[in-house]
């Protein structure tokens, strides 16, 4: 019996200097994958990737490409090993990834794509008008009142619904702080600003939808070969026009990654999630979210050993 398995992308913030590195050397599939990065791209962004310097590589229109990279080279390495996923689905960024990961996109076009996303949305608003913050410990209700509470005239929504108990709210500079101070006296275990340069997944992103929009339009999709849970509806998207709608909708859109998730687990019948991609971040969430169903992160190719056991068990 085939195990079913869900690949899931990081997003922001899951980056760091050396990502993906340990890959590219130990698997040509995904050396191959960072060249053609570079060659797409113009610039040695696996340099960027492997060394640094971590300022560059943290500005939002390096990062964007570098973690799609890095996660699509991941990818490629267990599709070459004849390990295919039932379902896919990418938090913010990472919806990009596995629409190419389940060849709704295809890999230039989406490194273009977000490029151009990252040099947007940082172009949305000005810097020090726009802020994030993450809020632990309030559920989602309290959180939703808290920020329409604080937002008066301004805007302060929930940016990110990331697992229970963790939610990342964003809006104008004045108004996410006003939200803080109400999230504490809510109760809140922590609520802290986030050291990010735009306030994403808000309506201030807005212009960088409309600075998007007609790139996506330009921009070539296909019909996914397996479905992809969007951010945004958290509900798979299974045709080519669904896929770009929604990425349209995600840039000033909450990232509904909660329910994401648990439409994977429930709704699909996931029996094992696979982090593609830097970092531990989704892996950690997603034992929040559905502890019942066990995820491997695949950051490192360590993670390759716990994925063949797995799936030895189960054969």
């Amino acid at each position: 019996m085939t195990m079913k398995l869900a690949f899931i992308f990081p997003g922001q913030g899951s980056q760091s200097v050396g990502m993906g590195r340990s890959w590219a050397d130990q698997f040509p599939v995904a050396r191959q994958t960072f060249a053609e990065a570079d060659d797409h791209l113009g610039f040695p962004l696996s340099d960027l990737c492997w060394n640094g310097p971590e300022n560059d590589l943290q500005l939002t229109a390096n990062t964007q490409p570098a973690l799609l990279a890095a996660a699509v080279a991941v990818h490629r390495v267990i599709h070459e090993m004849g390990i295919e996923p039932a379902i896919v689905a990418g938090h913010s960024l990472g919806e990009y990834s596995s629409l190419v990961a389940a060849g709704g996109l295809e890999f230039g076009d989406a490194l273009q794509l977000v490029r151009r996303r990252g040099e947007a949305m940082q172009k949305a608003v000005p810097v020090g008008q726009g802020s994030m913050a993450a809020i632990l410990g309030l559920d989602a209700a309290e959180v939703q009142s808290a920020v329409a509470e604080a937002a008066g005239d301004e805007i302060c929504v929930v940016a990110n619904y990331n697992a229970p108990g963790q939610i990342v709210i964003a809006g104008h500079a004045q108004a996410v702080e006003r939200a803080i101070q109400r999230c504490k006296d809510r109760g809140a275990r922590r609520a802290v600003l986030l050291p990010v340069s735009a306030p994403f997944h808000s309506p201030l992103m807005a212009p960088a939808r409309e600075s998007l929009t007609p790139f996506l339009e330009a921009t070539d999709f296909s019909d996914p070969e397996v479905p992809v849970v969007c951010n945004i509806d958290a509900v798979p998207v299974t045709t080519a026009n669904q896929a770009r709608e929604a990425l349209r909708r995600q840039i000033d859109g909450p990232v509904r990654w909660v329910e994401s998730v648990e439409w994977m687990a429930r709704q699909a019948g996931t029996e094992l999630f696979l982090e593609m991609g830097p970092g531990k971040v989704l892996t950690g969430l997603n034992r929040r979210i559905a502890p019942e169903i066990k995820t491997i992160s695949l950051s490192e190719p360590e993670g390759l050993v716990k994925l063949q056991e797995r799936l030895g068990e189960s054969a």
